[in-house]
């Protein structure tokens, strides 16, 4: 059976004009110039200094660059780009257009494969015909938690480094493209390993702790929660604390790195 939830909590926008693919190269962690129509990649949008500011997928379109952002805040990364316009030749506008998401197998041939890790979920934006809903967007929420992927409700904007939240496992930085913006930070914490902490799956009994939940190794901070489902929640978690007897509220965890993304 392949399961298909609408997603709600996403929107999209449009970046077109001549110069779009030079203009966003400029900006945000992922290479477009090579990107081709019908492809799909992950990226982000940081502060110059390095910290996550929004979280996206990058669609090419033949006359245009989709850009798949939270909903709630599009209207700030619409601001955020038009002050980084200046004299490009580009236009930016919001696009009303529904963005679905189905497992394990893709409805038809409009969707493309969700690029964050192989297997997760393929993805579609306004595919004709419409597709049925067959799933819940909690049932969504645990299939993304079961492969270790983070979403925006499990990041924290101007205060978390991509890094931490593994976009460089996920291919949400692309190393190799030269300059964007928060480029210099977050190269220098690859280049010299300073991670110390990684967005991890977290095991345990009942439901999810609260988001923001402490986790404690003994009477150590060990990292917090972000999102859950029942048994099972993303926590941002140091590396050199993850192992031996974790508490969330006075109840046993367990880092389980295996189901995740691999550091």
């Amino acid at each position: 059976m392949t399961f298909c939830v609408r997603l709600a909590d996403r929107a999209l926008v449009e970046v077109s004009g001549s110069d779009r693919a030079s203009f966003l190269q400029g900006l945000i962690s992922q290479d477009v110039e090579t990107l081709a129509p019908g492809e799909v990649r992950y990226g982000a949008l940081l502060a110059p200094q390095g910290r996550l500011l929004f979280d996206l997928l990058v669609i090419g379109r033949p006359e245009a660059i989709w850009l798949e952002v939270e909903a709630a805040r599009r209207d700030d990364i619409l601001a955020r780009l038009r002050i980084y316009k200046l004299r490009a030749k580009v236009e930016i506008r919001p696009l009303e257009t529904d963005t679905w998401v189905a497992w394990p197998d893709a409805p038809g041939p409009d969707w493309v494969a969700d690029p964050r890790r192989s297997g997760l979920a393929f993805r579609a934006w306004g595919p004709d015909p419409v597709p049925e809903m067959t799933a819940a967007p909690e049932d969504w929420r645990r299939r993304r938690l079961e492969f270790g992927i983070g979403d925006a409700e499990d990041f924290d904007f101007d205060r978390d480094y991509p890094i931490e939240l593994n976009f460089d496992l996920v291919g949400g930085i692309d190393f190799a493209k030269g300059c964007f913006v928060g480029q210099e930070t977050t190269s220098r914490m690859k280049r010299r390993g300073q991670i110390r902490t990684r967005l991890l799956p977290l095991r345990f009994e009942g439901p999810p702790p609260p988001r923001g939940s402490e986790v404690l190794r003994g009477e150590l901070r060990a990292g917090e929660v972000r999102s859950g489902v029942d048994g099972l929640a993303l926590a941002l978690l140091r590396l050199d604390r993850m192992d031996g007897d974790l508490t969330v509220d006075g109840r046993p965890v367990r880092a389980d790195p295996a189901s995740g993304v691999k550091p």
